[in-house]
């Protein structure tokens, strides 16, 4: 089923919320930050959970749903998702931005990006059991076994070109 790669790719995402709340106690013990695991933690989400996960979720999953007669449930919640996935995005670019303040000597910074972090370490565990035990099963439902196939097939050519967007932007950055 295509939503098997989506779960197990939640399971890494989840390995990640440790690493923040053990960056909020660092914060907390010391009154600063590490730039380079912010950096870090901000590359994962916007490359791995944002990029590559959630834009196989809207950009395949999604869309293919919504060419379908759903549920208003199921649409409710897809759209609520979509909402979440914006809010992610958001959080993360404050996230940077508050790091790079407070690097820079704004020590009120630290405030936000401590907000920042916990809100991170707060939503991505009730967005993932939303998707895994609410709305991906139901939802293959919609789909026929050849449909699914196609799906899953396109999840991996997203993956396989995903590495290379993501180098060929940077290159393109500095031309």
């Amino acid at each position: 089923m295509p939503i098997g790669p989506l779960m197990i790719e939640h399971r890494l995402i989840e390995r990640m919320i440790p690493l923040l709340e053990n960056q909020l106690e660092d914060i907390r013990e010391s009154g600063g930050v590490d730039p380079v695991f912010i950096d870090n933690a901000v590359d994962f989400f916007r490359t791995y959970a944002d990029r590559t996960h959630h834009g196989k979720e809207e950009d395949i999953l999604f869309r293919d749903l919504a060419a379908k007669e759903i549920n208003l449930e199921d649409r409710r919640t897809m759209d609520e998702l979509v909402e979440e996935h914006v809010h992610a995005r958001e959080t993360v670019g404050g996230l940077l931005r508050a790091k790079g303040a407070f690097v820079a000597g704004d020590t009120d910074a630290l405030e936000t990006v401590v907000e920042h972090l916990e809100e991170l370490a707060r939503f991505y565990p009730g967005h993932i059991e939303k998707e895994d035990r609410h709305f991906f099963i139901p939802c293959m439902d919609y789909f026929s076994r050849e449909e699914q196939d196609g799906m899953l097939q396109e999840f991996f050519e997203f993956d396989r070109d995903m590495i290379h967007e993501k180098y060929r932007r940077l290159i393109e950055m500095y031309q």
